[in-house]
């Protein structure tokens, strides 16, 4: 008897040695209830713990000894079960320990408000957790108190909320770059609280940045201005929208506000003015673009040159001419026109350009009376590589009072240029007999009229213009008065030899540039 006792701690120590050497080889040795067939005993790579529970329908406290393995971990980092805190509620406590094997054994959780003070150790109970699933080995499973219980199912809800609030504003940040010209920056960038180059005016800022001929100032700059400008009041009101004198630091600027419904127009105009080598005295300086995104609605923003005079139209409304007037005017004109249409081959080349919708309205009166080209929104650009106009073109384009014949036939060959240049003179040639007529010589002077005011309505229509223009074959009439004086006899010369009915017989730009120098020469020379 004594023997098989003998016998039996044997046994018992050697399974113990193995046990333990299992778990220095392989981790933690806990004391385990339900692990009969190892000896008590589980290993495990994470911690050894003792819980306390309350069985609900029996009123009995229940101990259970168990391994909680690193798989089982929530969250992965350390469990919430093994907190500092420990896991505690009114029915159930848990304890954990990793200082030593078998550190469980002697872990004794207790109850904050126990209902009996009865205590069974069981090897049947178990304690499920979604977060710790059944061991195959028999090491126990933990469950999750209330606010542990919470934080597995809020986290997830959290964590999704995250990402739809993130791919959302990815997705309006993508929405609103569809408003933003390829040259822009991100819409993340906002503009500093001084310019970057302080203490200049634009006009020096321009000449330093751009050398007077270049595509536009630096993209930064461009938004530094146009995030500072500050409205003061509506000057005039287009198809596209408004137009708004602003200030920027003291100085006077131009701010067309296009509407949502003329974006290719602000987009067109915008680009064009970044053409490379376009700035010119007689076109209108461009200063900046950009979209105002007040969250409800975007405004597309086209910064200019203020001109304090207006528009052609407004000044001759209110306004006559001597005739170095008219000249200085018209030459203007001419050489603005005649640098858009100008190709210049080069490196930093610039493309020919027609403007495709010149009348008054779209020429600016400049303080000291010569005039700048603007409104370049239907502008079109040759392209030379392949002799082709760079967009899709509606031949029927542009003011039909100031349209030319081939235009209103729907005749001009879009696919050939020059079509488009000799279209602009036909215009050239309605503006200047708007000019001539306020040419005031010897108090003598005409009010001012719109080109063919006398033969169709306010608002005429493309058959009505038609019927005048090319059946009918009428012109702006000419007043006897003008051929006594040399000025007035050359601009009606002028004026003929642009709206020509058959296009090709029409001056161009640089012709009639030459034309007015040489006249303006001898004007000077008179006096």
């Amino acid at each position: 008897m004594k023997m098989s006792s003998y016998r039996g701690s044997v046994l018992l120590s050697l399974t113990l040695l193995i046990y333990l050497h299992r778990a220095a080889v392989h981790g933690l040795l806990c004391h385990c209830d339900i692990c009969a067939d190892s000896n008590d005993t589980c290993v495990t790579d994470g911690y050894c713990f003792t819980s306390t529970s309350l069985h609900r329908d029996t009123g009995v406290v229940v101990h259970a000894y168990r391994c909680l393995d690193r798989k089982s971990f929530f969250p992965m980092e350390f469990p919430i079960v093994c907190s500092v805190y420990t896991h505690h509620t009114e029915e159930m406590k848990v304890e954990c320990c990793n200082d030593s094997h078998l550190c469980n054994l002697h872990l004794v959780p207790s109850l904050a408000t126990p209902i009996t003070t009865t205590t069974t150790t069981t090897t049947t109970t178990t304690i499920h957790t979604s977060l710790m699933p059944e061991n195959p080995q028999g090491k126990g499973t933990v469950s999750l108190g209330t606010w542990e219980l919470a934080v597995v199912i809020a986290l997830p809800i959290v964590i999704l909320s995250v990402i739809v609030t993130i791919a959302y504003n990815i997705w309006q940040k993508r929405r609103r770059s569809r408003h933003q010209l390829p040259y822009r920056s991100e819409d993340s960038i906002e503009a500093p609280d001084h310019p970057i180059l302080g203490g200049v005016s634009l006009r020096d800022m321009i000449e330093m940045t751009t050398s007077g001929s270049g595509s536009g100032l630096p993209l930064l700059v461009q938004r530094s201005i146009a995030r500072q400008i500050q409205l003061v009041e509506i000057i005039g009101k287009g198809r596209f929208g408004e137009v708004w004198r602003g200030r920027w630091r003291g100085e006077n600027v131009a701010v067309k506000i296009f509407s949502s419904r003329e974006e290719r127009s602000w987009f067109r105009e915008a680009e064009i003015y970044q053409t490379v080598m376009l700035r010119h005295d007689n076109i209108l300086g461009f200063i900046a673009a950009d979209n105002k995104d007040n969250g409800t609605w975007t405004q597309l923003w086209l910064i200019t040159d203020y001109h304090e005079n207006g528009s052609l139209f407004d000044y001759l409304n209110r306004s006559t001419v001597d005739t170095a007037g008219m000249i200085r005017m018209t030459l203007s004109i001419a050489t603005g026109l005649a640098h858009l249409h100008m190709e210049i081959v080069g490196t930093q080349g610039k493309p020919a350009i027609a403007h495709r919708d010149l009348k008054s309205k779209n020429i600016l009166v400049k303080s000291n009376t010569t005039c700048a080209i603007g409104d370049l929104g239907l502008a079109v650009r040759h392209d030379v590589a392949t002799d082709t106009v760079d967009i899709p073109l509606n031949n029927r384009v542009g003011t039909k009072r100031y349209m030319a014949p081939e235009v209103l036939e729907e005749l001009i060959n879009i696919n050939h240029f020059d079509s488009f240049k000799r279209a602009d003179v036909y215009a050239l040639g309605l503006i200047f007999w708007e000019i001539a007529r306020r040419c005031n010589v010897g108090g003598i002077y005409d009010d001012y009229q719109l080109p063919f005011y006398d033969m169709v309505q306010s608002d005429p229509t493309i058959e009505e213009m038609r019927k005048v223009v090319c059946l009918d074959r009428q012109r702006p009439s000419i007043p006897n008065r003008w051929q006594s004086n040399v000025a007035l006899h050359v601009m009606s010369k002028v004026m003929k030899e642009c709206w020509y009915q058959n296009a090709a017989a029409r001056l161009t730009a640089l012709r009639i540039k030459k034309t007015l120098a040489n006249l303006g020469a001898a004007e000077d020379l008179k006096i």
